[in-house]
């Protein structure tokens, strides 16, 4: 084990090794395009909930357990899980144990503010076999049976007032182990109820909620019965539909939350046995409000080792347009049996299986951005980034809840980005995505978000207003630090977010340097489909 680990680390490095090498040849750059864009008569595309950048707060984080281990964690010795928190199928030295996260932290606290308003969600595979211990006692050393973790009533009272603190609406799941069924192996309500009596009686509300985490991928455990089907959990959704109607009519129902399908080679080798969307919702029929699905690009190499995906090729169209051939995938679905409803996207990063390194650094704000340019053009209502502080793929670092380059990034969206997304009337190229949406508080002010993903050439755009231009940049696109405008981007030591200044942008000719990430406002736009 210890000797395959370093092979991988080897490959990796070699990899970024080579990817760096290929950043130093082609000094010369070529002239950049001249493209005139007309922010006054772009076009409506599509509109988004106001919470659309969220994320994840994964239910093991709360619980404490063994989640994905960060890469540089491998070679620490880990302690036990007390719960045994572990999807069952899962090689054990690809986890880490975590004590629960603390919640009322006031940097993490002042960092997820900042990103408000947001959804939370805590859900996750470890939730479908978490135990609600609905009383104040000792929390439980073991779990009861048919579980594989215990959530106190402390700790979900942690993530209430977490939510409260920092302006998010709670999103959710609820156990479906088989210690939630009766003798014929019929889900029943026996947990949920307490579970959803506690939040409103601690003045919590769930906004919405998943019946069961990812049901296409049953094989992999989270404590379905043995031979759970498509057509037990479409009879297990209708009940908990009915159950949730009567306990909590203000809650979105949303479904199936569906992972694991639309490209071909989205398992990547791991062979997963899928249950498929289509067979799921003809047994539950049109039970739910929303139609929600999660999207990674492929698994990390922490599943895949030498497999996992090949960093020479992270800034390429085929890898960002993964996310819009499953977008795709699953609004077809979503046609056929929820037609008319909205698409939500509960569960999203740069890999499964806790993200690779990359997903840490600067090279990975071009996906994320692109992801939310893309899905907000096809109305996706919100996109949960996982996690906000865990493993690889977390917005923050989960020792030192330092900001990563994607926080960064998607405070950069929620600052400068309203809720509707505009055609900015000019073709994507290989190397330059465009996306455009109605500038966050400016009655007919327009955004534009310049991804130039070219390794050595400019790129130019023609613009006939002035404005504001937020440009990010790293000295190594592999690296932590990002630059705005030049200055580094750095949190207070509580969690303060520093102020965020524009540099001044004249009407013509605009440049946008390689392997940068510009945020344009255009508040003059006059864009009359942008009214505040």
């Amino acid at each position: 084990m210890v000797l395959r680990m370093v092979l991988e680390s080897m490959l990796n490095f070699r990899a970024r090794i080579a990817f760096a090498a290929a950043l130093m040849t082609g000094c010369a750059h070529s002239a950049p395009a001249q493209t005139a864009i007309a922010p006054q008569s772009m076009t409506v595309l599509g509109d988004v909930d106001p919470r659309y950048v969220s994320y994840n707060v994964e239910a093991v984080e709360v619980t404490g357990g063994r989640f994905w281990a960060p890469y540089k964690s491998f070679k620490e010795e880990r302690p036990s899980a007390p719960n045994g928190n572990q999807p069952i199928s899962f090689d054990s030295n690809r986890f880490q144990y975590r004590p629960p996260i603390d919640l009322s932290n006031t940097k993490l606290r002042h960092l997820a503010a900042a990103l408000g308003p947001a959804y939370v969600r805590v859900s996750g595979t470890w939730r479908n076999a978490t135990y609600f211990q609905d009383n104040d006692d000792p929390p439980l050393k073991t779990p009861p049976a048919g579980f594989n973790g215990v959530l106190t009533r402390a700790e979900w009272k942690g993530v209430v007032d977490f939510a409260h603190a920092v302006n998010a609406d709670i999103v959710a799941s609820v156990a479906t182990s088989t210690g939630t069924r009766d003798a014929q192996g019929v889900w029943t309500p026996v947990q949920a109820k307490p579970w959803f009596d506690y939040t409103k009686h601690i003045g919590g509300q769930i906004t919405a909620t998943e019946f069961m985490n990812e049901p296409t991928l049953l094989a992999l455990g989270g404590g379905a019965p043995k031979g759970y089907d498509a057509a037990a959990f479409g009879r297990d959704a209708k009940i908990f539909g009915e159950f949730l109607r009567k306990e909590s009519p203000g809650t979105i129902y949303l479904g199936p939350g569906s992972a694991a399908e639309g490209l071909p080679a989205i398992n990547g080798g791991m062979h997963l046995q899928i249950v498929p969307t289509s067979d799921l919702m003809k047994a539950a029929g049109p039970i739910f409000d929303a139609f929600s699905y999660h999207v990674y690009y492929m698994p990390s190499h922490r599943c895949l080792g030498e497999n996992g995906a090949d960093v020479n090729k992270i800034l390429t169209p085929e890898w960002f347009n993964r996310n819009k051939t499953v977008e795709a995938f699953y609004a077809k679905l979503r046609d056929a049996y929820l037609p008319g409803k909205d698409l939500w996207l509960t569960e999203t990063g740069e890999a499964s299986c806790g993200g690779d390194t990359w997903a840490a650094e600067f090279a990975d704000s071009f996906r994320l951005l692109d992801q939310l340019g893309s899905l907000a053009q096809k109305s996706v209502k919100t996109v949960m980034f996982n996690t906000l502080a865990s493993s690889d793929y977390g917005l923050l670092d989960e020792r030192s809840l330092d900001p990563r380059p994607n926080y960064w990034a998607a405070l950069l969206w929620k600052r400068t980005m309203g809720t509707r997304s505009l055609d900015p009337g000019v073709a994507s190229r290989p190397n330059l995505r465009l996306y455009a949406q109605c500038m966050n508080g400016s009655s007919g002010g327009v955004t534009l978000l310049v991804l130039n993903t070219d390794k050595t050439s400019e790129a130019s755009l023609k613009v006939p207003v002035g404005g504001e231009r937020y440009t990010f940049s790293s000295p190594d696109l592999f690296g932590k630090t990002v630059l705005l405008n030049g200055k580094e981007l750095r949190a207070g030591a509580d969690g303060t977010v520093p102020s965020i200044q524009g540099q001044s942008s004249k009407t013509g000719t605009i440049r946008f340097a390689p392997l940068t990430i510009t945020f344009l406002r255009l508040p003059s736009a006059g864009n009359p489909q942008c009214g505040r």
